[in-house]
């Protein structure tokens, strides 16, 4: 008997030496890669499987069938994946990874399966912008490459982010997001076009005769297939805004925005050079309805009982309310995620409309403009959308209070792009943060307040009475002075410089989460009292 035991428990140990552990991976028998229209190989160890709800894939059938170079260090457990001058590289067990040095975040971490690495398939959409589709009852992942991007002779002939050069093409300027809204500023008009597709949930909106200014992606870290991120971090409903250029014939440039879940949305188009997506709230069970086939509908995108399975039509919403059937959606074909609902001109909607008030905004620099630097080294620009973040975070408490961002990540839109954002959607107020700064050999401290129209002059009274009294500074007065983005508004407008980077006091409190949530509650409380909202 001892013999018996000891032999079973010796084979009992042997096997979980040799077979490789699944943690809480699903391995999903005989699935599928598609693409373009084309199967391809699945090795036995790397076949598509889920972790905790998201669909992995096998990374290096993929990328190289993309035309991308990997590589893989058994020491460090990473992969590198290479495309012209870009780097990515990702580890197994992690949820962060880089391109070329700047870290991004995974939605689930890399796994090591039986000597493939597997990364989760919304990381394939992110990072080379192909269009992705897990059709769950096929066991098959479709993926659809970008139409080619022909670049004009006299660009580099790698690179794929055209910028506007011809008379009747648009210029995309500036893409932030706030307060659940994704904000499009253009140097022209578009028309765009959009739809809301499911596996995985998304909102695709196409910008037709659109290329990036040379300003938008000067100091733009863009992934492998020139895919470009907007920052967005701690929001509930969006998982992430990613931007390319999609064609160049005509030159459109697309936007994305990642959804964790579906998300009833309006898309509104100004006819100014202002194009908003805004979310209204997730789908909700109760307010479903049932197709024929038993599966949810909510009149807005096409919601199933595991988002994973749906393969029914994509149902929109028109900005009027009505709904239809996106006729890109059929779920037999190879999905090609081309918006097909254009985009009617609602200059009477937006931020602003029902009886609110609108207020703009802005943190100072950004991007390649890093700002003043402070006595220690610190950037301007990582003190200014600090303390804007934290504003939002307070405005969105407020119902009586529309607001948009000039950028809500580290990206630069011009002066003038910062100026068309308030003036195009004929904001109430609009508030610049800043931090001062002098070379002279003995730095003064303390807090200024800048307008320059007379107009601006009661609301640059009010916030600085609010924002000396916060920040304990020394009161440093309200000055007029031509500053762009103060002169060229056409709304009451200040500027706050909120204390001196290159005072050591001044600096040393003004990169604390207690200086900036101050100061943010004060420029609150004075636009709300400018306002005359309770």
């Amino acid at each position: 008997m001892k013999k018996t035991g000891l032999w079973m428990l010796t084979l009992i140990m042997i096997f979980m030496i040799v077979l490789p552990a699944t943690g809480h991976a699903a391995i999903t028998e005989s699935t599928h890669i598609n693409l373009d229209g084309q199967e391809l190989a699945l090795p036995a160890s790397g076949q598509v499987e889920t972790v905790n709800g998201t669909v992995m894939v096998p990374l290096r059938v993929i990328v190289e069938q993309l035309g991308y170079k990997v590589g893989w260090s058994n020491r460090t457990q990473t992969a590198t994946i290479k495309q012209g001058k870009t780097t990515l590289q990702l580890a197994a067990g992690s949820h962060t990874a880089t391109v070329d040095d700047k870290a991004i975040d995974l939605p689930e971490a890399p796994l090591l399966q039986n000597g493939t690495t597997l990364v989760p398939l919304r990381f394939i959409s992110e990072n080379t912008g192909t269009t992705v589709k897990w059709d769950n009852t096929a066991k098959t992942v479709y993926l659809t490459t970008p139409k080619k991007v022909v670049t004009p002779a006299k660009g580099n002939p790698t690179d794929t982010t055209t910028t506007a050069d011809t008379a009747d093409q648009s210029a995309l300027q500036a893409i932030s997001f706030s307060d659940s809204r994704l904000t499009v500023t253009l140097n022209g008009t578009a028309s765009p076009k959009y739809s809301a597709l499911t596996n995985p949930n998304r909102i695709v909106l196409d910008l037709p005769k659109t290329a990036f200014s040379e300003s938008f992606l000067n100091g733009k870290v863009m992934n492998l297939g020139n895919v470009g991120k907007v920052d967005v971090t701690g929001d509930p409903d969006v998982a992430g805004i990613r931007y390319s250029l999609f064609s160049n014939e005509p030159s459109t440039v697309r936007v994305v925005m990642d959804l964790n879940n579906a998300q009833k949305y309006k898309v509104i188009n100004n006819n100014k050079g202002v194009v908003i997506v805004e979310l209204d709230g997730a789908v909700k069970p109760s307010s479903t309805i049932t197709n024929g086939n038993g599966t949810a509908n909510n009149g807005n995108t096409q919601v199933s009982s595991n988002p994973n399975t749906s393969t029914d039509p994509v149902v929109v919403t028109n900005p009027d309310g009505s709904t239809s059937t996106d006729p890109n959606s059929d779920p037999t074909a190879t999905p090609t995620d081309t918006p097909s609902k254009a985009v009617p001109v609602t200059p009477s909607s937006g931020p602003g409309k029902d009886g609110k008030k609108l207020v703009v905004i802005d943190a100072g620099h950004g991007g390649k403009d890093s700002g003043a630097i402070s006595i220690t080294g610190k950037y301007e620009k990582n003190f200014t959308l600090p303390v804007v973040l934290k504003i939002q975070a307070l405005l969105e408490q407020e119902p009586d209070i529309d607001f948009v961002l000039t950028r809500s990540d580290d990206s630069y839109p011009t002066l003038p792009d910062r100026v068309k954002v308030a003036n195009d959607l004929n904001a109430d107020v609009f508030v610049s943060i800043h931090g001062n700064s002098t070379t002279s050999a003995v730095s003064p401290s303390g807090t200024e307040m800048y307008y320059s129209r007379s107009s601006s002059l009661t609301l640059a009274q009010i916030v600085h009475k609010h924002v000396v009294a916060a920040l304990g500074l020394s009161d440093r007065g309200i000055h007029q002075k031509s500053l762009h983005v103060t002169r060229e508004t056409t709304m009451p407008a200040i500027l706050i410089e909120a204390g001196y980077l290159s005072n050591p006091t001044d600096e040393a409190l003004m990169y604390t989460d207690a200086f900036q949530e101050q100061l943010a509650e004060a420029v609150v409380a004075g636009i709300k009292e400018y306002l005359g909202v309770s």
